[in-house]
């Protein structure tokens, strides 16, 4: 199962949804794959790694496809392993900046999809970290995916956004990839006594859009997580966020769940 964690708007908390689900399929016995196409590379950060390294990622797997640099690896090349048993890593780093215009100009959007195929059979769960923008990486990583996961932080102007958002992703469907569908909206750093998140929330589910229970609520708890290069089924297991994302994980992984179209 490919899976992109995606929107447009920063700050939903896309870096701490996709490690944190990949790090509790790890924890389950799942191999899991995390590729960071985003070239802040805070999923790469978060799970212990260094994108300026001498290790190849998805930025020296993109330039492959380009140029003759790299042409001799294979796509398991380009995954390294992370300190936690099961969970593995596709890098990113800034570099990927400098060659989105020439990954554009030459139509290179589909070897995205191309690089995770050739890996899918050897994992069980990949997850896709996405830039704030729809650009060519997140393109490419809806694309490529099976399923897409849309954050929401409970913000009015996120709000407004979403049904834009959801006008993308059927196009995307019907244009590159019949496939995709809307795994669903995620709503973090949700705050159960404030009502504004809960009048946000209830707007958005009159309205008729997929929203994924449980809530993934707002704790500092995240922030020490990500100081610590720990996902939080690691760092404090028993914590209530922990707990969240290991019943949104296997929400998500039950057989038969009908699913919906990106529409």
């Amino acid at each position: 199962m490919i899976r992109a964690v995606f929107n447009r708007k920063g700050g939903v908390g896309k870096s701490s949804i996709t490690c944190n689900l990949a790090a509790v399929a790890a924890a389950q016995g799942k191999k899991a794959l995390v590729v960071d196409l985003d070239p802040q590379a805070n999923s790469t950060s978060y799970l212990g790694h260094d994108g300026k390294d001498d290790v190849v990622g998805i930025a020296e797997y993109l330039e492959s496809t380009i140029a003759f640099k790299y042409r001799d690896f294979s796509a398991d090349d380009f995954v390294r392993p992370t300190e936690f048993e099961n969970l593995f890593l596709v890098s990113s780093n800034v570099a990927l900046v400098d060659l989105e215009q020439k990954l554009e100009s030459r139509h290179k959007i589909y070897k995205m999809r191309e690089f995770l195929q050739s890996l899918s059979s050897d994992y069980d769960e990949i997850f896709i970290d996405t830039p704030p923008a729809l650009n060519f990486f997140s393109m490419s990583a809806l694309i490529a995916a099976d399923r897409v996961i849309i954050p929401f932080d409970c913000d009015a102007f996120s709000r407004d956004a979403l049904i834009d958002l959801m006008l993308v992703l059927e196009e995307i469907r019907e244009d590159h990839n019949e496939s995709l569908t809307v795994e669903g909206i995620l709503i973090n750093q949700f705050q159960a006594r404030a009502k504004l998140p809960q009048a946000a929330v209830d707007e958005l589910i009159k309205s008729g859009l997929p929203i994924i229970k449980p809530y993934i609520s707002s704790s500092v708890k995240m922030k020490e997580s990500h100081a610590s290069k720990k996902p939080l089924i690691y760092m404090a297991p028993k914590h209530k966020l922990s707990l969240e994302f290991i019943d949104l994980f296997t929400g998500l992984s039950k057989p038969g769940k009908k699913r919906k179209k990106a529409s």
